[in-house]
């Protein structure tokens, strides 16, 4: 059975339509420099997961669905000094960051911003939520995936 995810960008870096726009709507989330995060890309996401895909900072809101079709292999920005996510700590021999592939697969028609998340019954759990909450990548329950969803399906009903 699939797990969820939630992966968060800031639009003017990356967007639902930037992925969108690639050949097969397929790029590696790379570039995640935080521990935690990176264990669950690591040691936890598997191809076929799905994933709600985040706009950070301008209009924060999901944006969309992507799926994960390749699993956790090494980060290669990192060992790339010309690179804003250099690390001269991550070797090829010794990799210390990871990355997956991500595909598109659907733009919501109407975002479900955080104000609404923050209201809705069943979400108080959500990590997103939670104060202090910055990870990059992090875990959805499917209970929150589903409904999240369905926000999005209902504002593009007009409910």
């Amino acid at each position: 059975m699939p797990r969820h995810w939630l992966f968060k960008t800031e639009p003017g870096c990356f967007s639902i339509d930037d992925l969108a726009a690639l050949p097969g709507g397929v790029s590696s989330w790379d570039g995640v420099r935080n521990y935690q995060a990176r264990n669950f890309m690591r040691d936890e996401m598997r191809q076929g997961d799905l994933g709600l895909f985040y706009h950070s900072v301008t209009n924060p809101s999901v944006a969309g669905i992507v799926e994960i079709v390749r699993e956790s292999y090494p980060d290669h920005t990192a060992w790339d000094p010309e690179n804003n996510h250099f690390d001269p700590k991550s070797t090829p021999e010794a990799p210390r960051w990871f990355m997956v592939d991500v595909r598109f697969i659907r733009k919501f028609d109407h975002p479900v911003p955080l104000r609404m998340l923050k209201g809705t019954p069943g979400l108080e759990r959500m990590e997103l939520l939670k104060k202090g909450s910055r990870l990059s990548v992090m875990p959805v329950a499917e209970e929150e995936f589903a409904i999240v969803c369905a926000l999005a399906d209902d504002a593009a009903n007009g409910l």
